[in-house]
């Protein structure tokens, strides 16, 4: 009874030191929104997605489709079920008194790459009437590395209790959730994918008790709900949290067959192929390296970064250049805390010898598609080179790599970077 006693003061000691240090990313409200939509922000104040969608149609900016169209009118729904709603505190008496569910269904927005997902999410994000401080859009894996971080930092806090027969199980994301909760419930997810069975293994839990507290969830994906994680590690596990997921938001499909990053894209080549009957592609890449060296304050050299306790070694570096391959990347044991650091650190990645893409190489393929998703969402540019022959094993693979870009148009990056290329 006295071992039980000092848990639950320790429990209660750790809780209140928890939620003072601050919500994850809460000073990251807006990660990865774009800046054309974030400075007509002011210009469309009051404004619902419907009619800023409406009024881009008709300027032209935009090309829409009956896909865009349909989720722009849930969108437009969500917005106005959310203008006065709060989610309930919970308490003694909502728990005893409480007629049904209280919290509102989000969207689970899926479909292929490029149909204007993330573009209508982050329209909604900035337009609806929820104050600033009380929504957040972010990447998903780096909330979930927010997520593992803060597990971490509570484990640490947790006090040993000797003499006791049978350790006391104690669960840490009651406190990760009271902490996103403490001020935030309307989550915008981009990229919802599970590749990661650290990441599997917790998801049911987390939005379980997320979800408890009110939260609202709008995200984008390339998957349907029942397809993620799919051929996963103990998967039997994972499939609770689909059944969540479905509970409280909504599916809705954007397969539009349409692919607008590539109607406006840029006229520069971002993409080049060894082959004999070629020309000499590295000389190509090395001369693009030379040139935006050349604009650096520093030297081409050999960089460690100290990740996670872990030193990890890249061999040519220029400031803000990265020039790799596609082993030093992705056949190493890296993970998506290492593709936040060099999204971080480097504004264009030169990335070599991309190989065909098969089962043999699944691991490094996976850890490809988390790369390629970091470094778009930081706004990264990135020139690859494909080892391949010019074959229908080629075109395969291209097609593999631009659903792996998932929304890529690298080059649109930082605007000093996209001038010197």
């Amino acid at each position: 009874m006295a071992t039980c006693t000092f848990f639950l003061k320790n429990f209660n000691f750790v809780r209140l030191r928890f939620l003072k240090a601050g919500q994850i990313s809460a000073q990251l409200h807006t990660e990865g929104v774009s800046k054309n939509l974030l400075d007509d922000k002011d210009k469309y104040y009051g404004v619902s997605v419907k009619d800023m969608y409406r009024d881009k149609l008709l300027k032209g900016e935009l090309k829409g489709d009956i896909c865009q169209q349909e989720l722009v009118e849930r969108l437009h729904l969500l917005e106005k079920r959310l203008r006065n709603y709060e989610p309930q505190k919970n308490t003694v008496f909502t728990k005893l008194f409480k007629k049904g569910p209280s919290t509102q269904q989000g969207l689970y927005i899926h479909g292929s790459v490029g149909g204007g997902k993330t573009m209508l999410m982050d329209m909604f994000f900035i337009q609806s009437c929820v104050p600033i401080e009380k929504k957040l859009r972010i990447h998903f894996h780096s909330f979930m590395l927010d997520v593992h971080n803060k597990i971490h930092e509570i484990k640490k806090t947790i006090p040993k209790i000797y003499g006791a027969r049978k350790p006391t199980p104690f669960d840490p994301l009651p406190l990760v959730a009271d902490a996103i909760c403490e001020r935030l419930w309307l989550l915008c997810f981009d990229e919802f994918q599970v590749t990661d069975i650290a990441d599997a293994m917790i998801l049911k839990s987390l939005f379980t008790e997320l979800f408890k507290r009110g939260v609202v969830m709008v995200t984008t994906s390339n998957r349907p709900p029942e397809d993620l994680y799919k051929h996963g590690l103990q998967r039997v596990n994972f499939l609770p949290f689909i059944a969540i997921l479905k509970e409280h938001c909504e599916s809705v499909s954007m397969d539009t067959g349409i692919d607008y990053r590539f109607l406006h894209g840029p006229t520069m080549q971002t993409y080049f192929v060894r082959d004999r009957w070629e020309r000499d592609v590295d000389v190509e890449l090395n001369a693009i390296f030379k040139r935006l060296a050349s604009e650096q304050n520093d030297i081409a050299r050999p960089r460690t970064y100290r990740i996670k306790g872990r030193d990890v070694t890249f061999r040519k570096t220029c400031g803000h250049i990265l020039d790799t391959t596609f082993d030093e990347l992705c056949a190493r044991a890296l993970g998506a805390a290492d593709y936040l650091q060099i999204s971080q650190s480097f504004d264009v990645v030169l990335l070599r010898d991309i190989p065909k893409m098969t089962l043999s190489i699944k691991p490094a393929a996976r850890r490809f598609i988390t790369l390629i998703d970091t470094l778009y969402d930081n706004k990264v540019a990135s020139l690859v080179l494909i080892s391949l022959s010019l074959s229908l094993s080629l075109s395969l693979s291209l097609t593999l790599f631009s659903c792996s870009c998932s929304r890529r148009d690298q080059v649109r990056s930082k605007d000093s970077t996209s001038t010197a290329v």
